[in-house]
């Protein structure tokens, strides 16, 4: 696990500039940094940065930049290829000098070319430079584990793990990108290929971009719809014969992931997917396992109690940390450094918060992430399969309410909430994306000009009747990356970790594709295979209970301790000096909000999700676009 960046340019940058740029992501890789530019093809400049956290192969034979034996390549990498002794053991007669996985992607080039991507196992973000063809090369996992941005300047190109490398790089004007700042206040989080920045994109999951003389192209090599066509066809048996099939391949993906030259561990929630992977790895590890949870005084965000005593049946060896609200408040200075692109899902708090704990002890992580939208398990799941049943009784409804007189009278807005959503929810392209009008019109408000839209309008490319699926697939490219793989990068990197998913293995996530849907949701039971694997390491009666996640008082902050903060950053005034928003809209909005607060889940008006979203925003402004 480290950071990257480095740029290929007609206009050269010193080495101390680029170290400069590199040093900005320290707690990406405090081991060791390296830098190096040189001379590449059709008059260009190469250089290459890595900060490094020492994971595999401790040695200084790790370092990168790393150049192959015949030093035809260059590659700065970061992240983990989990099965890259087997790749080695098919690379015999490459001279290895090192033990470490970055070796073997050169190796595997060389052999190979850029498809030796369809042989990797693991998370990686991979910058690599082929001397002899005037190639870079910008590669990423396939389901958006690592990072990677990319700025292009006309015929040069920028890259980097994080925003705060490209934002140091000499003369990177730091022009936002206005069109994605009311999909970002909707969705929380701004999502790929698109960043907040003009000109810069985040490279996709399971992409490959490729620059040579200044001309870009870019492809995938694993495609979320494509895979899941191809994967759909495969028939993998009755329903035990699945259950014994999955067990195996996750047994498998723990397995690879518990490789490490350094202490590992595993975040510990108590649900069923982080119980579930805990599970495995202490059956195929040879000592007990550390794991690790925190706790709430709350009790009805408490979760630590059901934790320990899945850790007790284990015989893990398990800490816990019972945090009050001051100690996740104390985080929200934080946000900006460690998310250095606005992102406003407040469960990064706490996840930094359990990161900082496991980080006391261990260097590597495992989590359960993957195990929602790769086996229906989130409640959003519950209200798509109610939808599709009423979707037809809600076109009738919508049509209705469009007749004169009705429409005349406001008949759709007098309707509750609940039926708003199904009644108003027409677009082929978005049917599994429910929500209410209500945010999307004080967004729009929010900002006079348009923008991307708030929904992503993709679905008919999955050719997927069945609207569970559907959103699944969508969450997988969208909500996944974007938002829980990012949040849990940025969480664990800010305390120098790395974070392992076994459910993310590539193995899990096309055997899901295989399953019918039924061995995933029957009779309302989400995640069902899942859980019924779970059962086989832990009694029922400790796993059974309703989802909770981490809870941030949002409205009591913003209506509290952070209520100047964000009276300053409405002010009229200011909002007409940033010029960003509609200052009179805004002002008055917020305003509302905080004499009002959230009114409740039936009425469609809980805004302390867009105020903390534009809270964020604001903060993120501050931090990288003024200095006063």
């Amino acid at each position: 696990m480290c950071g990257i960046c480095g740029f290929i340019s007609r206009k050269s940058i010193t080495q101390g500039q680029l170290r400069t740029m590199n040093d900005t992501m320290y707690h990406r890789g405090p081991d060791d940094s390296g830098e190096e530019i040189f001379d590449g093809v059709d008059g260009y400049c190469v250089g290459m940065a890595q900060r490094r956290l020492s994971i595999l192969d401790l040695s200084a034979l790790g370092h990168q930049p790393m150049h192959s034996c015949d030093n035809r390549l260059v590659i700065s990498y970061n992240g983990e290829i989990y099965n890259f002794l087997e790749l080695r053991r098919e690379l015999q007669d490459y001279p290895f000098r090192s033990h470490c996985d970055t070796e073997v992607i050169l190796a595997a080039y060389l052999k190979w070319g850029i498809a030796c991507v369809d042989r990797f196992q693991g998370m990686f973000a991979i910058s690599l430079y082929d001397r002899e063809t005037g190639e870079l090369y910008l590669v990423r996992d396939r389901i958006g584990k690592k990072p990677l941005y990319y700025w292009k300047d006309g015929e040069n190109l920028v890259f980097a793990s994080e925003l705060k490398p490209i934002m140091e790089y000499p003369g990177f004007p730091r022009t936002i990108r206005r069109d994605v700042i009311k999909r970002y206040l909707y969705q929380q989080c701004v999502n790929e290929p698109d960043a907040i920045f003009e000109n810069v994109y985040k490279v996709e999951p399971g992409q490959i971009v490729r620059f040579r003389s200044g001309k870009t192209d870019m492809w995938k090599y694993w495609d979320i719809a494509e895979v899941y066509r191809r994967k759909k066809q495969e028939n993998p048996g009755t329903y035990e014969e699945a259950k014994a099939q999955l067990k195996d391949i996750l047994r498998d993906a723990v397995r690879k992931r518990m490789i490490a030259d350094v202490p590992v561990g595993a975040f510990l929630s108590g649900g069923y997917d982080s119980s579930l992977v805990t599970a495995i790895a202490q059956e195929v590890s040879s000592e007990p396992v550390k794991t690790y949870s925190i706790g709430f005084h709350e009790e009805r965000y408490n979760e630590a109690k059901y934790a320990r005593e899945v850790a007790r049946h284990l015989g893990t060896q398990h800490t816990e940390l019972y945090i009050d609200e001051k100690s996740m408040f104390d985080m929200v200075a934080s946000i900006p450094k460690y998310y250095d692109e606005p992102f406003a899902d407040s469960s990064q708090i706490p996840s930094m918060l359990v990161a900082g704990l496991a980080a006391k002890e261990v260097t590597v992580v495992l989590s359960g992430d993957g195990g929602d939208e790769f086996f229906c398990g989130y409640n959003i799941y519950d209200n798509v399969a109610q939808a599709q049943k009423l979707d037809l009784l809600g076109r009738m409804t919508y049509n209705v309410c469009q007749l004169p007189p009705f429409r005349k009278m406001g008949l759709f807005d007098r309707l509750p909430f609940r039926v708003q959503v199904v009644a108003g929810n027409h677009d082929r392209e978005t049917k599994t994306q429910l929500g209410g009008r209500t945010y999307i019109r004080v967004i729009d408000r929010m900002l006079p000009d348009s923008g991307v839209p708030f929904k992503f309008p993709v679905e008919s490319k999955y050719k997927e009747r069945n609207w569970q699926e559907r959103r699944m697939l969508l969450d997988e490219e969208t909500y996944l990356p974007g938002d829980i793989l990012c949040k849990v990068d940025r969480a664990s990197m800010k305390y120098s970790i790395e974070s392992r998913c076994p459910i993310l293995d590539v193995n899990v996530m096309e055997y899901s594709y295989r399953l019918p849907h039924t061995y995933k949701y029957a009779g309302g039971v989400k995640k069902r295979i899942l859980k019924d694997i779970a059962y086989d390491y832990i009694p029922r009666e400790l796993l059974d209970r309703p989802k909770v996640g981490f809870g941030v008082p949002l409205d009591k902050w913003m209506r509290g301790p952070l209520r100047e903060a964000l009276e300053d950053m409405c002010s009229v005034e200011y909002l007409k000096r940033q010029g960003i928003f509609d200052a009179q809209y805004v002002h008055q909005f917020i305003s509302t909000y905080l004499k009002t607060g959230d009114r409740g889940p039936a009425s469609g008006a809980n805004y302390s999700k867009v105020a903390w979203s534009f809270f964020v925003f604001q903060q993120w402004y501050r931090t990288y676009m003024q200095t006063t």
